[in-house]
C-alpha cells in the first residue's frame, strides 16, 4: 500500500496498491468530495499506472492542481520511490 500526502486540494491523502503488472487497485482519497473521488477511484481500478498518470496529469481545479492531478503526482512519487527522486 502506498500513501501520498496531497498538496493544494481538499483531499489530504491518496492511498493505493499497485500489482506486479503495474495495475492500480484499492484507490482511496482521504477528505475531499466523496462522490467525485469514489468515481475517480472506480474509473482507474485495474488500469495501468502509466496510462492513468498521463491521462490525469495537468487537470486543474484550484491552486493550479486537482484531485486527479494529485493522483497523477502520487503515481509519479510511487514510481520514483526506489530511486530516491520522490
Amino acid at each position: 500500500m502506498f500513501t501520498y500526502n496531497t498538496k493544494g486540494t481538499c483531499s489530504r491523502q491518496i492511498i493505493f496498491d499497485v500489482d506486479e503488472q503495474n495495475k492500480i487497485h484499492n484507490v482511496k482519497f482521504i477528505g475531499g468530495c466523496g462522490g467525485n473521488l469514489q468515481g475517480i477511484a472506480r474509473l482507474v481500478e485495474g488500469k495501468d499506472i502509466d496510462e492513468i498518470g498521463d491521462t490525469l496529469k495537468g487537470i486543474k481545479c484550484r491552486n493550479n492542481t486537482s484531485c486527479p492531478d494529485q493522483l497523477s503526482q502520487a503515481i509519479a512519487a510511487y514510481k520514483d520511490r526506489d530511486t530516491g527522486r520522490a
